[in-house]
């Protein structure tokens, strides 16, 4: 057995399905995650992950790699070591990092009540909660670039949401700020360089904002959810930026007024998918 196929397993069979969300079951043979759930998590094949473990599958790209460590929870420096033993290396420090640390995980699980959800520098959204994709439309059925928050903003509106003219105005400003300042801390991203450039060309609104040269980073903003079962619900919106680790997330609450509602919380879960 290669060094890459002992670490995929001893590294899925510590995980404990309730460390990720999931029921552990009463008839379960298999120590910490079957590799189904190991696939569903990373996004990947069973069969896909099985030849990985028998060694029969070689040259996993970098973006497998990182939804595997991201799927099973590793550190920083366990996330490298998956990448040395692939023969791939590890992500560089003026790339965009996509990893989630064990301390993020903690702050989302902890974090259960409210809908919060993690993002890259440039606001590619890597997890979510299920309150979050109550209120947003759930993500798992978005790919590419329509999961990233910038891009979906400014090329396709943001339907189901209102923002008074003062915050939409703060929103879209801020994303802009957000990006340039990513631009400036990873300048060896390509796929950053990409989303800027493909922005700047085909989007007036964005070439706009990124004209004015702004560099800061989103913290919070207030919007209304229109589309949901039980009416609009007005949340504040507020970032915790990671800068240790490799994301920042997002969480949201009731605004004042909001909170007067008996069961906000389960006026979300029920609100409507986009």
């Amino acid at each position: 057995m290669t060094e890459f196929a002992s670490v995929l397993r001893s590294w899925r069979e510590r995980v404990q399905p309730a460390d990720v969300g999931l029921a552990a079951g009463s008839h379960r043979r298999t120590a910490g995650l079957r590799r189904e759930e190991l696939a569903a998590l990373a996004g990947v094949s069973v069969d896909y992950v099985v030849r990985l473990e028998q060694g029969r599958s070689v040259n996993p790209s970098p973006q497998m790699l990182g939804a595997l460590a991201r799927a099973l929870r590793l550190t920083e420096d366990e996330r490298d070591h998956l990448h040395r033993v692939a023969g791939v290396a590890p992500p560089g420090r003026g790339e965009v990092p996509r990893h989630i640390t064990p301390g993020v995980h903690r702050i989302v699980d902890r974090l259960g009540d409210v809908p919060i959800a993690v993002f890259t520098a440039t606001h590619d959204m890597l997890l979510w909660n299920p309150l979050w994709a109550a209120l947003n439309g759930d993500p798992s059925t978005r790919t590419g670039w329509d999961r990233n928050l910038v891009w979906t903003y400014f090329t396709q509106g943001h339907a189901g949401t209102d923002f008074d003219a003062v915050h939409e105005e703060e929103f879209a400003r801020d994303l802009a700020a957000d990006l340039r300042t990513a631009v400036g801390r990873y300048p060896a991203d390509r796929a950053l360089a990409r989303l800027v450039a493909r922005l700047r060309a085909e989007v007036p609104e964005f070439e706009r904002r990124w004209s004015e040269a702004r560099v800061a980073e989103h913290r919070s903003s207030r919007k209304t959810v229109t589309r949901t079962a039980v009416g609009p619900i007005t949340i504040d919106c507020d970032t915790l930026s990671v800068r240790a680790a490799t994301s920042a997330s997002s969480s949201t609450r009731p605004s004042p007024a909001a909170r007067t509602r008996r069961g906000w919380i389960s006026s979300a879960s029920r609100a409507c998918r986009r």
